[in-house]
């Protein structure tokens, strides 16, 4: 499977995606007109060993509701996420069986590897 669940809104995705050059059968999700599932979110945590790694601690709901200072669960950020897709780290690229969440220099650099070879 080769997925990339982004944000349409956002600059920083858009500049991704044009710089990973995806190929046509990569499906993307606009994770704000079409909701993350409960089974996309388990798929994404089976690859990335852990919810909190899927989870935005910039996303200004985060700062608003005063998350950094509670005692977070594994169950609570995936419960987070499902219920607003900021919490999602964007963005989210699937290519096979490897994972690639969020915008640092590294992780799409890995990414466009992945993808190009």
């Amino acid at each position: 499977m080769k997925k990339l669940y982004h944000l349409s809104t956002c600059d920083t995705c858009k500049r991704i995606i044009n710089e990973l050059e995806l190929p046509s059968e990569v499906v993307l999700q606009d994770i704000k007109t079409e909701a993350i599932t409960n089974e996309q979110i388990q798929e994404m945590h089976q690859l990335a060993g852990s919810y909190e790694a899927l989870f935005s601690k910039r996303a200004r709901l985060y700062k608003e509701r005063d998350l950094k200072n509670q005692n977070l669960t594994e169950e609570d950020y995936k419960n987070l996420i499902l219920e607003h897709y900021t919490f999602l780290k964007r963005p989210v690229f699937i290519h096979d069986q490897q994972i690639f969440v969020g915008n640092s220099k590294k992780v799409v650099a890995e990414a466009k590897e992945a993808i190009h070879g």
